[in-house]
């Protein structure tokens, strides 16, 4: 008798990473439902649109996968957008944006997948954080701020539902070529202009890197690997050894050495 192919919910996946993972894990044999606002497919994948910003999009989205497949083996929470400028010039609104994809979407459809994780005592959770959610990003604080939460909230998942066979990991991407580049919403200076010349230089230069970046097809290929393994690590990152350096790097040398010699790579 045939294995019943294992069912992966990939949000973000009209473009980028959740693209890419999409396409990934469908061409190795998971039955891909791959969400998005557009409600984008490809590869022969089903599309679901889904707005991780919206409870009860949200629920609907989730109520349908278990009534057509009747399973969540997996989830991989890739939804999320950039926000660049100053602190001080970057309206609350537009705050609150920024974390209610990237985190509170990502927590959205984590509630929503567990009941049925749970009752199969089985399943994975992949949350696609970033080397900028341990390493904070000049004039992408809310980015960061996004990232920084999904690392505590994935690791306090972790602790809850690892009693019902749930395994949760933290996938942290460096610099990839993806449309997030172009996507990224600019914040407008403040009036005399106080941040101008430093927030223009730490904003091209970073995306200059993400141009210049790995293809995002390294980082579903991880994805694949992590869903594969019977014992995930927490936390795995992905990208330039340049770029993920900095992880071991914060933790072991002193707080001020540290700031000085990543500031020039960060165009501060």
């Amino acid at each position: 008798m045939a294995e019943t192919p294992r069912v992966v919910l990939v949000t973000g996946a009209s473009a980028g990473i959740g693209r890419a993972t999409a396409d990934r894990l469908h061409g190795s044999g998971w039955t891909v439902v791959g969400a998005s606002r557009r409600g984008a497919a490809s590869g022969g994948w089903q599309g679901l649109t889904m707005d991780v910003d919206d409870d009860d999009d949200v629920a609907r989205g989730m109520s349908g996968v278990l009534s057509e497949h009747g399973r969540l083996d997996a989830l991989v929470a890739a939804a999320g957008w950039g926000l660049a400028g100053p602190v001080e010039a970057t309206p609350i609104a537009e705050a609150k944006a920024q974390l209610e994809t990237n985190f509170w979407g990502a927590v959205r459809v984590v509630q929503a997948s567990l009941p049925a994780m749970r009752e199969r005592r089985a399943g994975r959770i992949v949350l696609m954080s970033s080397i900028g959610g341990i390493i904070a990003l000049p004039f992408q604080a809310f980015y960061s701020a996004s990232k920084f939460a999904l690392e505590g909230y994935g690791e306090a998942l972790a602790y809850e539902v690892r009693p019902f066979g749930i395994e949760v990991t933290l996938v942290e991407p460096g610099n990839f070529r993806t449309d997030f580049t172009a996507g990224r919403r600019r914040v407008t200076d403040t009036p005399d202009g106080a941040y101008a010349a430093a927030a223009e230089k730490a904003i091209t230069l970073m995306e200059r890197d993400e141009t210049n970046g790995g293809s995002p097809e390294d980082v579903a290929a991880l994805v694949q690997r992590v869903l594969a393994s019977s014992h995930p690590r927490r936390r795995v990152s992905v990208g330039k050894a340049g770029e993920r350096v900095g992880i071991p790097a914060k933790r072991l040398l002193p707080h001020g050495l540290f700031e000085k010699a990543a500031a020039s790579s960060l165009g501060v």
